[in-house]
């Protein structure tokens, strides 16, 4: 940045901000809490190394990537990111359960409430057709076995209640 005002890090760092200052087009003079956190996490110097090794291009995406990580560790020390991750991975896999379970209760019901016509394929009055067999209505009544179902799939959240009720 050099001239007047020097930038977020050489401002933290209580240094002169030279010219070709490779943090002063990422660490602006207006946001120091920017790169303190990353100062905090990753160190000024290893920052500046893994600046120098990238193509100007892809600075800005990895100070912005730096950013987001250092704010995940200050709020995960151990897990970081990973743990935001696995955090949404879960409520994901949560979700999906629960889709597939009031899915399942859709085709229930749905199957209920219309019943089986017969075709020209099938005779109506063929024991032996498995359609028309007495046995049928235990098969397609799934609304009993759904409470089953729907309690096997609740998880606790980290927060402690369940997310499936």
């Amino acid at each position: 940045m050099g001239g007047n005002s020097p930038c977020a890090s050489c401002k933290l760092l209580r240094r002169r901000c030279a010219k070709d200052c490779i943090f002063a087009p990422y660490f602006p003079s207006d946001d120091p809490h920017k790169f303190a956190i990353v100062h905090k996490v990753f160190g000024a110097s290893n920052v500046s190394k893994m600046l120098q090794e990238l193509p100007v291009h892809q600075r800005a995406d990895a100070v912005s990537s730096l950013v987001y990580e250092a704010n995940a560790r200050v709020r995960d020390p151990v897990y970081g990111c990973v743990g935001a991750i696995s955090y949404l991975q879960n409520q994901v896999s949560q979700l999906q359960m629960q889709l597939a379970v009031a899915q399942a209760e859709i085709l229930c019901i749905q199957m209920q409430q219309e019943p089986v016509m017969p075709t020209p394929q099938m005779d109506p009055d063929d024991k032996s057709s498995y359609l028309f067999n007495d046995s049928l209505p235990q098969y397609l009544n799934f609304s009993s076995s759904s409470n089953v179902i729907h309690d096997s799939f609740k998880r606790e959240s980290i927060f402690g209640h369940d997310m499936v009720s």
